[in-house]
């Protein structure tokens, strides 16, 4: 008679599965609250104790942890000595082994949890089964995830055993399973300890979703979800109508939640290849909508929309008007919506907590051979701005002078914008060169470039950038400085009239 030893924290379709197990001929030894479920269901099952001959200790933290269970699981059946050993010692063989582990991810998610209640969540007998059961998987079947457990009833209606490839298949799933586990308590632990960059980096994410391809067809993808806090991202969001998302939707999607998060008032974000086209801010969503999109109204087109208010049926009119791939914000009117859903692709995404900003996790980078690790750029100001310039900008040009801050830090490097009445008019961006970005965005603010203010998210390394500026009568500039002809550059600005302000903070984005 086959033997299955089943011990689950999730109880789903335990019973149904080892009923069935039963019916098949399979013998059944069980533990702690799984047992107690299967004996209220009626089912003929064997404590763990009338194996081991030992009873459960340490307030159950050791029951598993015996030679009669794992020499069970981990002899080799085809080898005459270890056959020889458990007959000697009276081990019965253990041919499956049924069992998911403590909720160790949900318990470090509570409210108020304390330590001693996570501690006591790290599951030791569990995982020590499983990885014995997955090693020996050449004679054992090893189930962690329930949705496998009519795999193999399947295969046991009706071969009467399961194959070497379902068992190989289920010991990928276990291996899995134990290192996002472990991986999740390696970073309890160095979360308590304050440890941002560890001896071993190792990483956790679930729920994987495939794709239909990458940034190009020919690329195969996914998208994995951070554990812990995932409201206010895309990982958290609803979609409520459209096509699925794509690799590039998802991450020019990221780009627009990114760069919205910076703004608290009614604005809107519009991104193209996961850099803004186009920002406004308003009185009212309507108003930001229509500064953000004439920002650039031809890349807009086939882009991202995200807004931190609800999409009414003004704003959904306009966006209408248009080819857009995605629109994101924490509501919509019902009137929007049925406005929107009347193109039959477009993604629709709730995302509550828009505006949230409190994301523990770190930036990472992946390189050829490595990875790099860094804090997650969350400062607009580190200190108070500083005029270095003669003329100190007006109240007006100081309050565009901060919103393109802000969208300066949402564009790639070499980056700079150009805003006016809270409204980004002309970007420049991902040059080599900061001349050539501040061209670009001059160049693409024509008319509108006069009277603006200037954000760059590095210094300026000569006064060329600002000649520039002065021929395209550009009000005012925030720029980080540090430049070793910073005074060059501010001499340049008080001979064209120019306010100059210095942050001392940079914004890089690679």
């Amino acid at each position: 008679m086959k033997r299955a030893l089943v011990s689950v924290y999730d109880k789903s379709g335990i019973v149904e599965f080892v009923t069935e197990l039963i019916e098949l001929g399979w013998e059944i030894v069980s533990t702690g609250g799984t047992y107690k479920k299967l004996k209220e269901a009626n089912l003929e099952v064997i404590e763990v104790d009338d194996v081991t001959g030992f009873p459960e200790i340490l307030d159950g933290r050791v029951k598993t942890l015996n030679p009669m269970i794992h020499g069970g699981i981990l002899f080799k059946r085809d080898n005459r000595d270890h056959v020889n050993t458990l007959e000697e010692l009276e081990i019965t063989a253990i041919d499956m082994v049924v069992n998911n582990l403590y909720p160790f991810e949900e318990t470090i998610n509570k409210v108020g949890v304390t330590e001693e209640e996570i501690i006591e969540n790290i599951d030791i007998g569990g995982p020590s089964m499983i990885r014995a059961a997955a090693k020996n998987f050449n004679d054992v079947t090893t189930l962690v995830d329930p949705n496998d457990y009519e795999i193999v009833l399947g295969e046991l209606r009706k071969e009467g055993e399961t194959s070497w490839e379902t068992r190989r298949y289920l010991a990928r799933k276990v291996f899995n399973y134990t290192s996002y586990y472990d991986t999740l308590i390696s970073n309890y632990f160095n979360s308590i300890e304050d440890v941002k960059f560890p001896e071993t980096l190792t990483l956790a994410y679930k729920g994987k979703k495939e794709l239909r391809y990458g940034e190009n067809p020919h690329q195969e993808a996914a998208f994995y979800e951070e554990t812990g806090k995932v409201e206010g991202t895309l990982a958290g969001a609803e979609q409520l109508h459209g096509k699925e998302l794509s690799f590039n939707n998802i991450n020019d999607s990221n780009g627009a939640l990114e760069a919205l998060k910076l703004f608290s008032e009614p604005t809107v974000v519009a991104v193209k290849h996961a850099n803004p086209c186009g920002i406004g801010s308003g009185e009212n969503l309507l108003e930001a909508y229509n500064k953000a999109y004439e920002c650039d109204p031809i890349s807009i087109f086939g882009g991202i929309v995200a807004a931190n208010r609800e999409v009414d049926v003004h704003v959904a009119e306009k966006i209408n008007e248009i080819f857009i791939e995605v629109v994101m914000a924490p509501s919509y009117s019902v009137e929007a919506l049925e406005i929107l859903k009347g193109k039959k692709n477009i993604r629709l995404l709730v995302i509550d907590d828009i505006l949230d900003m409190e994301y523990p996790e770190l930036d990472m980078k992946k390189v050829l051979g490595g990875f790099l690790v860094q804090d997650r750029n969350t400062i607009l100001f580190e200190d108070e701005v500083k005029v270095v310039t003669d003329r100190k900008p007006t109240e007006e040009e100081m309050k565009d002078l901060e919103f393109a801050w802000a969208a300066a830090k949402a564009v790639k490097s070499n980056g700079v914008v150009l805003v006016k009445d809270r409204a980004t008019v002309g970007i420049g961006l991902g040059e080599v060169n900061r001349v050539w970005a501040v061209g670009n965005a001059v160049e693409r603010a024509g008319e509108k470039a006069k009277g603006s203010v200037l954000a760059s998210d590095g210094f300026f390394p000569f006064k060329d950038s600002i000649e520039t500026l002065a021929e395209a009568k550009i009000a005012a500039v925030i720029q980080p400085g540090g430049s070793i002809r910073d005074e060059e550059v501010i001499q340049e600005a008080n001979s064209n009239n120019m306010a100059m302000v210095l942050t001392g903070i940079r914004h890089f984005k690679h």
